[in-house]
């Protein structure tokens, strides 16, 4: 038999509901300071965007895929 009383589940929603809205802060809070803020290191050029291949197939991906077949 469950021995909760009201008070335990008024106080356990409140704690996750907490939990939820400090969460959701917190994502928010990073998402806003990281908005901007891609640059590049110093000393490093830039690389256009016609150059970016997007996926590449290295030799280490081929080779992991190697080790990954049955």
């Amino acid at each position: 038999m469950k021995n909760t009383s009201k008070s335990v589940q008024a106080s356990r929603r409140g704690f996750f509901k907490t939990v939820a809205i400090g969460g959701a802060a917190a994502a928010a809070t990073v998402a806003t300071t990281l908005v901007g803020q891609r640059t590049a290191a110093p000393g490093i050029a830039a690389a256009d965007d016609s150059t970016q291949a997007g996926y590449r197939e290295t030799a280490h991906i081929r080779h992991y895929y190697r080790t990954t077949q049955v």
